[in-house]
């Protein structure tokens, strides 16, 4: 339950950051390493590697479009309402994908999606202006933070150091984990 909670919440962050991004590594992850419970979903679409690459697609649009001088403030409605839909979107795949309701997820990364969406706003305006760095910096920063952010959120915590060397230990072999990917999954 803790692992779904704070991933479903760490991408509604991150979508509230960068509301493409969250989707698309998602999309990537499951694209990688698919769920049986995501099957018979209307959610089966993120599994897809044609939504993949079509989200990378996008995310890379928005990141490039967020430096531009004449980009929307992220709070204006229908901006922040892309944001409220990708933390939902996100929410609802993790949560469903580990087992859970699709419904409970959808709640809580619109929630996450809401807050971060204002809070990395009103941190990247004071940066700003507390060092005198120009915003296309602060852009560029929340740019890397999002996707380092969202792929160790999605790496498999089932694989350790651990694991391997008892594997050798015994003469297994133990695939190499796939980055990024849900666990429980």
């Amino acid at each position: 339950m803790a692992t779904k909670f704070w991933q479903t919440v760490g991408l509604g962050v991150l979508a509230g950051m960068r509301s493409m991004t969250a989707p698309a590594l998602l999309s990537h992850s499951l694209a990688n390493n698919p769920s049986k419970k995501l099957g018979k979903s209307r959610l089966r679409f993120l599994q897809s590697p044609t939504t993949a690459t079509v989200l990378k697609v996008m995310a890379g649009g928005e990141m490039v479009g967020d430096k531009l001088p004449n980009a929307p403030d992220r709070t204006v409605p229908p901006v922040l309402g892309g944001r409220i839909v990708s933390g939902a979107l996100v929410g609802a795949a993790t949560y469903r994908a580990a087992g859970g309701k699709a419904l409970q997820g959808a709640l809580l990364g619109s929630a996450a999606a809401v807050a971060a969406t204002y809070g990395a706003l009103a941190l990247r305006k004071y940066l700003g202006k507390a060092t005198g760095l120009p915003d296309t910096v602060w852009g560029l920063t929340e740019d890397a933070t999002t996707v380092a952010s969202g792929l160790a959120l999605l790496k498999n915590p089932n694989y350790s150091k651990k694991n391997a060397r008892e594997a050798k230990r015994k003469d297994v072999k133990v695939p190499k984990a796939k980055r990024p990917r849900l666990p429980h999954a």
